[in-house]
């Protein structure tokens, strides 16, 4: 098994009074697997995988419960030992890339930045490295993007490059958080088409976020289910979708756009 959470909690105090926003989440993963989780908006979705992420400030909120990845706790390390984790073994896609790209600093130099921090390399290697994850990430023309600023580049290319800068590393997991929202259908597709071919062929592991439902079916194996903070349900992505035990999930599945979203093919585990 590559990751166990259990019972993981983030709790918050407003105005002394604590308000929990993730409730005993607890989830398992294979290496390789793609599971998905999904709820409407304030669910927990993206406070469960940041607080996995250690993007939370302790001094802020608490976090509680344990996050074993490859053997290790992640919820127990300190702010530097966790650092050693993020992009190197396990690394996160946002919803909006252009709030995360440096407008003013060329592409090639945002993608390379993990090589910076974690490896010793010299810039000819580090060029190299980006532009192989630029092509993974599914960029056509990786030397013109390398060269290029965030405002040159389209919704979708940007994505792309978020995505070749959370591979850049080779993790073995991936945190693709709402990463297709702000995209056309269109191009929603090969996003999600980039990222089951990166699940084939390189063996990496997906937890996917979305409010989507037919994004998730379309990718996922699995399905974790989200409300008000806590899981409602959970299991393989045609049992839950086809066969919803709790009624929160059966009205998330009847408020979906389209159903035919939810008959394309999806990334194997």
């Amino acid at each position: 098994m590559m990751l166990d959470i259990q019972d993981l909690s983030v709790v918050f105090t407003d105005r002394g009074e604590p308000l929990t926003a993730v409730d005993q989440f607890c989830l398992q993963m294979d290496r390789g697997e793609v599971v998905g989780i999904v709820g409407e908006s304030g669910s927990g979705k993206s406070m469960t995988v940041h607080a996995l992420m250690g993007l939370i400030r302790r001094s802020q909120v608490s976090v509680t419960g344990r996050a074993v990845f490859e053997g290790t706790d992640l919820l127990s390390l300190s702010r530097e030992g966790l650092r050693r984790y993020q992009g190197r073994e396990l690394s996160i896609i946002f919803q909006e890339p252009m709030t995360s790209l440096n407008p003013t600093m060329r592409i090639g130099k945002q993608v390379e930045e993990s090589l910076r921090i974690h490896e010793s390399l010299s810039p000819a290697q580090r060029r190299a490295k980006a532009l192989d994850a630029m092509a993974l990430a599914g960029l056509s023309n990786p030397e013109e993007v390398y060269r290029q600023y965030p405002h040159q580049l389209s919704g979708g290319m940007r994505q792309r490059v978020m995505i070749a800068s959370a591979l850049v590393l080779r993790p073995r997991l991936l945190i693709a958080d709402e990463p297709t929202t702000a995209l056309d259908v269109t191009i929603q597709a090969q996003i999600l088409e980039t990222l089951r071919d990166i699940n084939r062929k390189e063996g990496v592991a997906i937890l996917f976020i979305s409010h989507d439902l037919g994004v998730v079916k379309a990718l996922c194996s699995r399905v974790v289910v989200m409300k008000q903070g806590r899981v409602v349900e959970s299991g393989p992505v045609d049992e839950v979708f086809y066969h919803p035990r709790e009624d929160y999930t059966k009205l998330l599945i009847a408020s979906r756009p389209s159903r035919k979203k939810l008959r394309g093919g999806r990334a194997d585990g």
